[in-house]
């Protein structure tokens, strides 16, 4: 694993007029990894997933990428360097069919053989798509949606997708499908930041969690401590958080958090 993030939120505060959505926060997802971002309504989760992207203005701190600094740059430019979203609530675009929302996802970018092998790759990993290639994304289910939310953001050839809240909306068993497929876009070789209040699914498929809480970062760690720890367990998790013994990142190799980084609390 590369020791250079590939993004890197450093000390990042977001005002919404008088109030203040996002209070000196940090966090960096590394190649390779999924990272989720936890905590309730309200907390700045989607407020860091518009910061990401350009759609709100930094009050202090920068973004960014590989590196270098990007919280300047508009959003389509953000997509083209190789970042993708996966919108709340999905966003497809209902009166088109199928492939015609993943040829939106290609952008400008592809033509040709390059945008047959995409499709291919999407159709591969998605299966259900490509049967309803030519039918009208409103009519599809809401796993289906999720599914092709999804592939949509792929087609751009991204090196990390970010989610935001992939289980809303979803009975208990898509939000399982949901979470498989994210796993399924991950072993594809993209990182993952998923944004998520469903504690116990994130942290079952991701390395590292952050936990907000009124703006502030106030959790931080390997996805395992943070299922173990006692106080999350209360606040989100319940008696099912309780074990992290199954946890399929608790093994997987880590870097440490940058001594730069503030450290609210690191497990």
């Amino acid at each position: 694993m590369s020791s250079e993030p590939l993004l890197e939120l450093r000390n990042v505060s977001v005002d919404y007029g008088q109030f203040r959505a996002l209070d000196d926060v940090s966090y960096r997802i590394m190649p390779g990894e999924i990272v989720c971002l936890l905590g309730g309504n309200a907390c700045g989760k989607s407020t860091s997933m518009k910061a990401i992207f350009g759609q709100v203005r930094l009050a202090e701190g920068e973004i960014r990428w590989r590196g270098e600094r990007i919280d300047q740059l508009p959003t389509v430019r953000r997509v083209q360097m190789g970042i993708a979203a996966v919108p709340e609530g999905r966003r497809v675009f209902a009166r088109m069919q199928v492939e015609e929302n993943l040829l939106v996802g290609a952008g400008m970018h592809w033509r040709g053989a390059q945008l047959k092998q995409d499709l291919e790759r999407v159709y591969g990993l998605f299966p259900r798509l490509e049967e309803r290639r030519l039918q009208l994304a409103g009519t599809l289910s809401g796993g289906e949606q999720q599914m092709l939310a999804m592939g949509r953001a792929l087609m751009s050839r991204p090196t990390l997708i970010c989610m935001d809240e992939p289980s809303m909306g979803l009975s208990p068993k898509l939000v399982r499908q949901s979470f498989q497929l994210i796993e399924q876009i991950h072993r594809s070789g993209a990182a993952v930041f998923v944004v998520e209040q469903n504690a116990n699914a994130a942290l079952r498929i991701a390395h590292r969690g952050y936990v907000l809480q009124n703006g502030r970062l106030v959790l931080q760690g390997s996805a395992a401590e943070i299922l173990a720890d006692a106080g999350m367990r209360e606040a989100y998790l319940g008696r099912a958080g309780s074990s992290a013994d199954h946890h399929p990142g608790a093994s997987s190799a880590v870097p440490p958090m940058d001594s730069s980084m503030p450290t609210p609390k690191s497990l």
